[in-house]
């Protein structure tokens, strides 16, 4: 699974006009399941995105959680993380998992954050989503489960 975390202040997602999802202080976290990809997989991302210290400690040194800070999640599917672009100038997908795959990964992955104790919000699989944040910092991390 591929990630791209961003520490947010608030974060949204709109669907049809109308507002699907929303947090204040925490991450905004966007996944894509990719080919082969598993549970299990989906289980090690999400506890490592949990415990990962990317919020301002006392000293505005990057220590804390957002477990730490009792922050929340908005998490969005986002199938163009699995872009691959080194051929021509239009991005290929073929890497990303099938759409149905797809969604019952995104879906597993945003209850396995919920049961890491985290406030949790989801936009619309599949959905024409419109994301509105304010990124703090900026801090935005690139995260992959091979890694």
């Amino acid at each position: 699974m591929r990630a791209l975390i961003q520490r947010v202040s608030e974060a949204s997602v709109t669907v049809e006009g109308a507002v699907v999802g929303e947090i204040g202080p925490g991450l905004l976290i966007l996944i894509c399941a990719m080919q082969g990809d598993t549970e299990a997989q989906a289980d090690k991302l999400a506890a490592k995105i949990a415990k990962l210290r990317i919020f301002r400690d006392d000293e505005w040194r990057m220590n804390r959680s957002v477990l730490d800070t009792g922050g929340a999640a908005l998490v969005i599917s986002q199938f163009t993380l699995a872009a691959d672009t080194q051929r021509g100038n239009r991005p290929g997908f073929s890497t990303a998992a099938t759409p149905a795959e797809g969604e019952r990964l995104y879906e597993y992955f945003a209850g396995r954050v919920a049961a890491q104790g985290i406030a949790t919000a989801t936009g619309r699989f599949g959905a024409d989503m419109k994301v509105a944040l304010l990124n703090d910092g900026p801090v935005t991390i690139w995260m992959d489960s091979e890694d």
